[in-house]
């Protein structure tokens, strides 16, 4: 397998759960401003998309979308724990944090990156996220992960996002809870080695 990526990018995620899966795969960088891998090729005819992940599996097919990616993965390692057995309910549990993660914070971001965001559409993306945020420090109360003592897929997606708020500065102070998640992921093995072989630490 070959994973597509952009330092820091949603595409962590799928970084973090190969890695926690102990998947062997190869990855390949990405230029997402010329639209280029670190081979030179032209990203847009690998994925017409335009945007990381992308997984180039064994078999020569392509998967995109961060969700479904993160279900391909655990799916292929099924004893690692990353996700709940299909069609359980708490498949489904896991399955609504993933699309929580994507729709209400993932995508509450992208105009922030954008520096032609007018200011008064800014405040009104972090003040969403506040709201996020409250619930999800209610969510996190007692619990080490999201699928309470479990760490899975859902929480490699939900910490590459949340990382996010180092680099536009957004201070999780306010929430703990959400600041000691934070660290409680950072701090695991294999997290640490993902980040590594980003280039995000040392």
């Amino acid at each position: 397998m070959k994973l597509y990526y952009s330092p820091g990018a949603c595409s962590m995620a799928v970084d973090i759960a190969l890695h926690e899966a102990g998947t062997a795969f190869e990855m390949e960088k990405v230029d997402l401003a010329a639209r280029k891998t670190a081979a030179g090729e032209d990203y847009t005819r690998i994925n017409p998309k335009g945007y990381v992940p992308a997984l180039r599996l064994d078999n020569g097919q392509l998967l995109t979308e961060v969700a479904v990616i993160l279900q391909y993965v655990a799916d292929q390692k099924p004893d690692s724990g990353l996700a709940p057995k299909a069609g359980t309910m708490e498949r489904y549990r896991l399955m609504e944090w993933l699309n929580f993660v994507s729709s209400e914070i993932h995508k509450q971001f992208s105009p922030l990156w954008n520096p032609k965001t007018p200011e008064e559409t800014r405040q009104m993306q972090k003040d969403r996220l506040a709201g996020r945020f409250d619930w999800l420090s209610k969510e996190l109360d007692g619990k080490p992960f999201l699928m309470d003592g479990q760490f899975t897929v859902a929480d490699a997606y939900l910490f590459t996002v949340l990382n996010w708020t180092h680099i536009l500065k957004i201070d999780l102070g306010r929430w703990p809870k959400l600041k000691d998640y934070m660290a409680r992921v950072a701090a695991r093995p294999k997290v640490q080695e993902t980040m590594k072989a980003e280039g995000l630490v040392k």
